[in-house]
């Protein structure tokens, strides 16, 4: 059967942030960088409620016709979780 991707997965913590400890440095570039994926987001969010009720779709979901065999066990990595992981035990050491 075919292989269905999920690129968002609904959590969502706010808008563009920058950094609050002052341990990370984000370039310009990197909140430009943000910000346009944002922006990009709340567009599909947008159309995502607009075509709730109606028959045109302009959000695709995408999938996969021939699934790559060697990711039948893939696990999606919780990333806010590793970054938790990783600071606790780079306080520990």
């Amino acid at each position: 059967s075919p292989v269905s991707r999920v690129v968002y997965n609904g959590k969502r913590s706010g808008g563009p942030r920058s950094p609050g400890s002052g341990s990370e440095i984000f370039t310009p570039a990197h909140e430009e960088n943000v910000r346009f994926i944002y922006e990009a987001w709340q567009c599909v969010e947008r159309d995502l409620r607009s075509q709730m009720g109606s028959e045109r779709s302009l959000v695709e979901e995408y999938v996969e016709k021939m699934p790559n065999p060697s990711l039948k066990a893939f696990k999606p990595v919780d990333l806010g979780d590793l970054k938790r992981r990783n600071t606790q035990d780079a306080k520990k050491s």
